[in-house]
């Protein structure tokens, strides 16, 4: 199949990668908009593997305000160089985790930061549960395993759906922002105001 200007073009506005990494998806899925698409994904998922190591000691902190004043959400996101932290391809990265952030209110950034006295209580109930509509013991480890797997979906930022494209994770739009952008990013943490709520400690 002939690959167009016209579909590396649309392949490009929707994935953000480069022109020829387009032009070559696009080869090897035939011409497929959504198999070209999982291609870039899964070159995006390799290169942030491959970044991962590298130390980023630049960045932007960035405050977004939504309601009328009413939530607000301050998030830090870092990377490598200087130069790539004052691109406007960073800039709209951190707006778009910010604006994620105050829609989706995770309570933490991955699995491992989950605090455990919250993760320890959501076994609990998911194994209490599971006994009260009368599983058997050998099987219930798994259910709330399985529970756990969503629980981790609502929670925490990289496992939760990204609310502007509900087809990827923020996960996802991280792999392909390091894969475009060709540095290593790390989200490295977020604060979530809300007028009215409650600290922690208050």
């Amino acid at each position: 199949m002939k690959i167009t200007a016209s579909m590396v073009k649309e392949l490009r506005e929707k994935t953000n990668a480069g022109m020829m990494d387009c032009k070559e998806a696009l080869k090897e899925s035939n011409g497929d908009m959504e198999k070209a698409t999982d291609v870039l994904r899964q070159k995006g998922l390799a290169t942030a593997r491959k970044r991962a190591g590298r130390a980023t000691e630049n960045g932007l902190i960035h405050a977004y305000i939504h309601g009328g004043g009413k939530l607000g959400v301050l998030v830090e996101v870092n990377c490598e160089t200087d130069f790539v932290a004052k691109t406007d391809q960073f800039k709209d990265f951190v707006h778009n985790v910010a604006m994620h952030v105050t829609a989706a209110n995770p309570i933490c950034i991955d699995e491992d930061s989950l605090p455990a006295d919250v993760l320890t209580k959501e076994k609990e109930i998911y194994k209490a549960q599971a006994l009260e509509m009368g599983k058997p013991e050998k099987i219930v480890d798994k259910i709330v395993e399985g529970r756990l797997k969503k629980f981790y979906e609502d929670v925490c930022l990289l496992n939760q759906r990204y609310v502007k494209d509900n087809d990827m994770t923020i996960q996802d739009f991280l792999n392909e922002t390091v894969s475009s952008l060709g540095e290593n990013i790390n989200i490295r943490r977020f604060t979530r105001f809300q007028v009215g709520e409650e600290l922690e400690g208050e």
